[in-house]
């Protein structure tokens, strides 16, 4: 049994859910593994991103997302509201501002991502997927993608492959 381990570096954008089509350097780190036969998972540590596998739906709105995502970022916008102001949510409470100010370079409105946190919680921050002759088993219309829910700011994310098997 083997075990490989590779990142994805990515960037948010535009201070809005972003979905990053992870696919094709998901497969680039299953042929880099030399693993043909096993599970690969996606994972992200950070806990306000999700990892998914979904249909592409080609169609895009003018802001560049699939129709599909779109339609997802509307129901969630129902479910759970994007944070818009401080007590909206209990989450962040005083102790978690003082924590959040203790580290540099952070600022207070930062921890206004309660709705990222908990469409996370919703979605889950990693898929499993078979891997079969070396290739994923995601089906004719399957893709990756990783999803940044944080709307507050624009900063770099990592998304995590990991794959066991032989």
């Amino acid at each position: 049994m083997a075990v490989y381990r590779g990142t994805i570096e990515l960037q948010s954008r535009d201070h809005k859910p972003h979905f990053h089509n992870v696919t094709d350097k998901v497969k680039e780190i299953v042929k880099e593994s030399g693993i043909k036969n096993g599970i690969v998972v996606v994972y992200s540590h950070h806990t306000t991103c999700s990892v998914i596998t979904q249909e592409c739906s080609h169609d895009l709105t003018y802001y560049g997302r699939e129709y599909l995502q779109q339609d997802l970022i509307n129901i969630m916008e129902k479910l759970i509201p994007t944070c818009q102001h401080e007590g909206q949510y209990l989450h962040p409470g005083p102790k978690h501002i003082e924590f959040a100010l203790s580290i540099p370079g952070e600022v207070a409105k930062g921890s206004l991502n309660t709705d990222a946190h908990l469409r996370s919680c919703i979605f889950g921050r990693s898929e499993t997927i078979v891997l079969v002759d070396g290739e994923l088993s995601l089906g004719d219309f399957g893709f990756i993608y990783f999803i940044d829910w944080d709307q507050v700011r624009e900063r770099k994310r990592v998304c995590e492959v990991q794959i066991i098997g032989e």
